[in-house]
């Protein structure tokens, strides 16, 4: 698609059509660009072609208050305009296709516009992205994509941990996780202003509890694109987040205060509410509450904060069971190596499928990295005969040898 530019319709020549004229249109665009992808053109369904004569339709010429221009620098304004909505137009046209079959990848390609700063998204969309060290050598997510419903429960040698979901929308799911790194990040990102500002000798105040992004400021921050089902499927992460509870049990009797693993129940994130909505019914600002134990972990009395950095390409990772190695590995691993029977990741990541083909698929993985390396670590498999091993290896900076 990025060689061949469509000639759209203006918003005011789309209006005029008939329902069923802009359903037709609508269909021929979708051909042509299936048609430049090289594939068989689809017909669009109902919902999806509803979708899309809202989002067409929507951008008003009237808030560029051309009137108040004259001359060329109208027009610039008017192409300029017919530019932007041609391009988000293409957008939100792909993502009511049909998913391209791609060739097996541990990864998907990243926005058209990943690398451009929105000028709507604030400061800490470049702040590093944190995620919390507690929760790292465990899936604290359903590995399926849709979430499902259940219980997972581990038992590992210090804790037993029970993650449970919400009795209608399930539990949470490796890309709902994406908003609690989303709300980390930005936590850590206001404790290390808070942190500077009181070395200075000024007397900040301590960041809040209530996060208020913009739904596209957490979409670009999880490196994905601004297309109408996202916004959809933001708010449906929101609810299964919310619901979904951790519970751990520490088997050890750890003495330290301190450690909120000893005894705590708690939700992945607190309250949440939809602020505002778009004129067509989208989710455009929300609020959420800050659990105490995000909180209690980042903004602690130490300046001790229990948080570790990811790499920006972990968003990128297409499978939650890649997502669940990269993690595992950041946490384990750090500068160095870390290594895991198969028997024990299957147990850590609460696969539920046979041993046989949870080793196919780590076999798969393995294989896929060695042209497309996994974010900062080199896998291995080693067969000891009893068992497989992965070995997960901090990979050196490029230039270093």
């Amino acid at each position: 698609m990025a060689s061949k530019k469509l000639n759209l319709k203006s918003r005011e020549a789309f209006a005029e059509l008939s329902l069923h004229d802009k359903n037709a249109y609508l269909q021929e665009v979708a051909a042509e660009i299936m048609a430049a992808r090289g594939e068989e053109p689809v017909e669009l369904d109902k919902d999806a072609l509803a979708r899309l004569r809202r989002y067409y339709s929507r951008r008003s010429m009237a808030d560029l208050r051309l009137n108040e221009f004259g001359g060329p620098l109208r027009a610039s304004f008017e192409r300029i305009a017919d530019s932007i909505r041609s391009d988000e137009v293409i957008v939100v046209m792909k993502h009511e296709l049909p998913a391209t079959r791609r060739k097996p990848s541990i990864s998907r390609p990243a926005p058209a516009d990943d690398a451009q700063l929105m000028f709507f998204v604030p400061s800490v969309h470049d702040a590093p992205i944190k995620d919390d060290f507690n929760l790292m050598d465990i899936a604290p997510f359903s590995l399926a994509k849709s979430g499902g419903t259940g219980v997972i429960r581990y038992e590992l040698k210090d804790s037993i941990i029970t993650i449970e979901g919400g009795a209608e929308v399930g539990l949470a799911t490796a890309y709902d996780y994406d908003i609690v790194i989303n709300m980390i990040s930005h936590l850590a990102e206001a404790t290390r202003r808070y942190r500077a500002e009181e070395a200075k000798g000024l007397k900040p105040s301590l960041p809040p509890y209530v996060y208020r992004p913009a739904a596209a400021e957490i979409l670009k921050f999880c490196r994905r694109e601004l297309g109408g089902k996202q916004y959809e499927d933001l708010e449906r992460a929101l609810a299964r987040l919310q619901a979904t509870r951790i519970r751990i049990t520490n088997l050890k009797g750890d003495s330290d205060a301190r450690d909120r693993r000893a005894t705590e129940s708690f939700p992945l994130i607190g309250r949440y509410k939809v602020v505002s909505r778009t004129n067509q019914d989208r989710i455009d600002q929300v609020e959420i509450e800050i659990p105490g134990w995000v909180y209690e972990g980042v903004v602690r009395p130490d300046g001790k904060p229990t948080i570790l950095t990811l790499n920006p390409d972990y968003f990128l990772l297409s499978r939650p069971i890649t997502r669940f190695i990269y993690r595992l590995a950041r946490k384990a691993a750090g500068d160095t190596t870390a290594f895991y029977s198969l028997r024990e990741l299957r147990k850590r990541c609460a696969a539920k499928v046979p041993m046989r083909k949870f080793k196919k698929t780590i076999e798969e993985i393995v294989d896929l990295t060695q042209t497309k390396p996994l974010p900062d670590y080199d896998l291995r498999l080693e067969d000891r005969g009893h068992d497989i091993i992965l070995h997960m290896t901090k990979r050196p900076p490029e230039g270093c040898h």
